[in-house]
């Protein structure tokens, strides 16, 4: 991995320094929440200043990373604000029902009969609009999360190896244990700065510049902002910048900004932050009185209600690198990535089932081909469904291509593989 940039030279013996701190930053978040599924396309992350330019000993880039992978907070109490604007869409409510179902959780919406407290699905809101939520930390056994919403709420907490979902609109709750097993395994859903930052330092590699650009002051402390961006054409990020705490290394803020301009795709920071112990009753939870509730891989109608007493005894973020979950698909090859860093592109193969046509669909066809661009290539012809950060083009003999990327970097990258 080459040297990244920064404001002064890197030697080549920092280089497996780099490398070692980068794998460090990667390893020392603070978990807001273990389980469930976010939006898929929230890997990155969100916004500059709230305001102020505090004055700050300088720091070089490599030495901003190393204080975030150094960071060792644990603890902590706060309120994020995220704002997410994918430019998707407006299906009336009919793309949340499509995010949730790739979760494939049992209320994920590929079952009718899920629970509405399950986070694979819950969490999924977070793919539009704004939000704000309430975290807690104490190590890595006790986290909560909470989405406020108008007259309701809905929480996620992790204590020890329980983990509940409870939303008060429906009075449902959804239970899990954190056995760590492969039928059960743990996950972490990204939530905080700190969730983003993680994301954004593993891209970092030698198609990435990194540089320190002035400081920030964002809930009420005293920021250094470390700006990420691709080196390469094509792709649709345009820059990452995290707002660091001076004092704790601990990522505060994060914005996303496309390469096409304009407002941030995703921006989420804390507005309210303390590095104080929460009172243990933070993540003190009994099922309400009357509750419906399901445990993880039931039905809700095969729960249990709750009697007021504590009640007896989830799944998560797929990294995009990872790419995991299209290879159980019925007539589809595994997928594979073609390019390098920020232009990176995962292809698979659906073994012909392409979209279908407007004659040959109907109405189907002809509303999924209205939300698409019609492209033609080497490859042959396709449609391109684009967001501000996600394009994806599905080619007419149904090949998949899509990534983080222009709508021509994906043209191009068909057109090679023929």
């Amino acid at each position: 991995m080459a040297p990244i940039d920064s404001d002064d030279n890197t030697t080549a013996g920092k280089d497996e320094e780099l490398r070692a701190g980068r794998r460090r930053a990667a390893r020392y978040v603070v978990p807001v929440a273990v389980m469930g599924v976010a939006a898929a396309t929230i890997g990155l992350v969100p916004a500059l200043a709230d305001s102020g330019d505090p004055d700050l000993p300088k720091v070089t880039a490599e030495q901003l990373i190393e204080k975030i992978a150094e960071s060792d907070v644990e603890q902590l109490s706060g309120t994020v604000k995220i704002s997410t604007d994918l430019g998707l869409p407006d299906l009336g409510g009919l793309e949340s029902g499509l995010m949730s179902g790739m979760s494939g959780g049992p209320g994920s919406g590929g079952d009718e009969d899920g629970s509405a407290a399950d986070p694979s699905a819950k969490l999924t809101e977070l793919v539009s609009g704004t939000h704000t939520l309430r975290v807690a930390a104490d190590g890595p056994d006790r986290q909560k999360l909470s989405l406020l919403e108008n007259a309701a709420e809905y929480s996620l907490i992790h204590d020890g190896k329980d983990v509940w979902g409870y939303d008060s609109k429906s009075n449902e709750v959804y239970h899990a244990t954190t056995s760590g097993s492969a039928e059960q395994p743990e996950k972490e859903v990204p939530a905080t700065p700190k969730d983003f930052a993680d994301q954004a330092l593993k891209a970092v590699d030698d198609t990435t510049s990194v540089t320190v650009d002035g400081t920030a002051q964002v809930a009420g402390r005293d920021a250094y902002r470390l700006v990420i961006k691709p080196k390469q054409d094509g792709s649709t990020v345009g820059a990452v910048s995290v707002a660091v705490d001076a004092e704790t290394g601990m990522p505060l803020k994060f914005t996303l900004t496309p390469s096409s301009g304009g407002a941030a795709v995703v921006d989420a920071g804390f507005t309210k932050v303390s590095f104080a112990k929460p009172d243990a009753s933070a993540f003190d939870f009994t099922p309400p009185k009357g509750a419906k509730i399901t445990e993880a891989g039931e039905a809700p109608e095969h729960g249990r209600e709750a009697e007021g007493g504590l009640a007896e005894e989830m799944d998560g973020l797929k990294e995009m690198d990872g790419l995991k979950g299209t290879d159980g698909l019925k007539g589809t090859d595994g997928p594979k990535v073609i390019g390098e860093g920020w232009n990176s592109i995962a292809t698979f193969d659906t073994g012909g089932q392409g979209l279908p046509t407007a004659s040959a669909g109907g109405d189907l066809g002809g509303f999924l081909g209205s939300f698409g661009d019609q492209v033609k290539g080497d490859f042959g012809s396709g449609t391109v469904f684009k967001t501000r950060l996600v394009n994806a083009l599905i080619t007419d003999d149904g090949k998949v291509y899509a990534g983080a990327v222009t709508k021509d970097a994906l043209v191009k990258a068909a057109d090679a593989a023929q």
